[in-house]
């Protein structure tokens, strides 16, 4: 069981025989009346959200959520393909179940891979991944304008903001959770 003063982003909960994550919550102590949590969940299975309000100290149960370590083989129309780096078992996970960091995946890559019982329920990728840009406009020699950005694409074939003097081929750091370029690779 889990108090719903104790959310935090990621954690996983069971409402209704349902699996849902904790995307955002916030607690909410109003002068009259008392307090309570407002959160916004994502459905595990389907991928929808929905914002719910729960009392504060409310008790729900929480979801056994283990990671297993699994290298991203490649993707195709199936789906994102992962074997494990212990039993070399396989899996497949549609990227509806991903979600947005399906958008940095690449051959080769090691994340957690969130398993309920024996079925995959998400992806987690480190905090920041290191790409390649495959192709931008060109920057110019003296144009560091600090907080001026233009679009990349890169090698999983995402688009991300990058400062005006990173050129095509240059591999760069970028954060997983909010899309934003960290810096230039080192190397």
């Amino acid at each position: 069981m889990i108090s719903s003063n104790d959310f935090r982003n990621g954690v996983t909960i069971l409402i209704e025989g349902n699996l849902w994550t904790v995307i955002e919550f916030l607690h909410v102590k109003p002068g009259k009346g008392s307090a309570f949590v407002r959160t916004r969940l994502k459905n595990v299975k389907t991928g929808s959200t929905v914002e719910r309000t729960f009392r504060a100290g409310e008790k729900l149960e929480r979801a056994t959520v283990d990671k297993r370590q699994m290298s991203m083989l490649y993707n195709d129309a199936d789906g994102f393909h992962f074997m494990d780096q212990e039993s070399f078992e396989n899996v497949t996970l549609q990227r509806e179940i991903i979600g947005d960091p399906a958008d940095f995946l690449k051959d080769g890559m090691i994340v957690d891979v969130q398993f309920h019982g024996d079925v995959p329920i998400g992806v987690e990728l480190p905090a920041h991944v290191e790409l390649k840009i495959v192709e931008t406009d060109p920057g110019f020699k003296g144009n560091t304008a600090t907080n001026t950005f233009k679009p990349a694409k890169l090698e999983t074939g995402a688009t991300v903001q990058v400062p005006l003097f990173i050129e095509s081929g240059d591999t760069i750091r970028i954060d997983t959770r909010d899309r934003g370029y960290i810096g230039r690779a080192n190397g």
